[in-house]
């Protein structure tokens, strides 16, 4: 079972490639614990998708320490890996978006396959949810509470999630932050604002997919690209948005499965001292080792 690993942002509001910043006692990176919880439940292959001039970097630090417990490939994301790049503005620098990035590792993908942002820190218990629910054959989404990831230094991006009967029904793709009395999420297709409750499910770009959706991919993106409501100098191709439309075409049905982990993540400097504070804490706890790969 493949564990699809979106490693090809830079960080801008970081300020720096936050994928290998070390965050455990021995150097550890973010991406380290989530493989290590993703091998305990399960998953046997890691695809990550990054920027081909990261290439080294990363086969040095992550890739070389887990090729021993794990099989690992690597897909780069590409500003022209579309179907037709000759449409592509001149002015365009940056890649597409998250779906764009899954087509970029379309190749490697042969199985049910779940996915990450190389970003987040998830918690053990969401991979095993995953690994069960592939298993299963379904679709799945792991849902946080909203007010369990929202940072205090500034707005964050987060996938909203509607359900009906414990399946999806949307996922809302919004930048969302605490105003000081209610969590407002503003839509990044449409700019609609609206408030919501800290109870509210969020996706973390947390999903597990069936092999299926691949080939339906492979079809909508030229749909997407062939929209000419899509400003190509701005646009973002974006992974929950084409599951919603799977969704509302009834070709999956998207389980919403709730975790109780803690959610935490690196979106700003301020939170690097905190993530850390809260790897010393599991690892006083027992949850993961001193050194992660000894």
């Amino acid at each position: 079972m493949i564990l699809v690993i979106m490693a090809a942002g830079m960080g801008s509001r970081f300020g720096g490639l936050k994928q290998i910043e070390p965050v455990g006692p021995n150097g550890e990176f973010i991406i380290d614990y989530s493989i290590y919880d993703a091998i305990k439940a399960g998953f046997d292959k890691v695809v990550f998708i990054i920027k081909e001039e990261n290439y080294e970097i990363f086969k040095e630090t992550i890739g070389k320490r887990i090729e021993d417990k794990i099989k690992v490939e690597y897909a780069f994301q590409k500003l022209d890996d579309i179907p037709d790049p000759s449409i592509i503005p001149s002015d365009r620098t940056k890649p597409f978006g998250t779906a764009q990035a899954l087509y970029c590792a379309r190749d490697y993908i042969d199985d049910a396959f779940a996915v990450i942002s190389a970003d987040d820190f998830y918690g053990s218990e969401p991979f095993i949810l995953l690994h069960d629910s592939l298993l299963k054959g379904e679709y799945s989404a792991i849902g946080y509470k909203i007010g369990n990831t929202i940072s205090s230094n500034g707005s964050v991006k987060r996938g909203v999630c509607f359900s009906e009967n414990g399946y999806l029904t949307e996922i809302r793709e919004s930048k969302v932050e605490f105003d000081g009395n209610n969590i407002v999420g503003e839509s990044l297709i449409d700019g609609t604002k609206y408030s919501m409750s800290k109870e509210q499910s969020v996706s973390m770009l947390m999903f597990g997919i069936q092999l299926d959706m691949i080939d339906y991919l492979k079809e909508d993106i030229k749909d997407f690209f062939n929209n000419s409501n899509n400003n190509l100098e701005t646009c973002e191709y974006y992974l929950p948005n084409v599951l919603t439309e799977m969704i509302d075409k009834d070709i999956c049905k998207i389980k919403l499965i709730p975790t109780k982990s803690t959610w935490k993540g690196i979106t700003y400097k301020e939170d690097l001292d905190e993530f850390k504070k809260y790897i010393k804490e599991q690892i006083k706890e027992g949850v993961y080792p001193e050194n992660l790969y000894d």
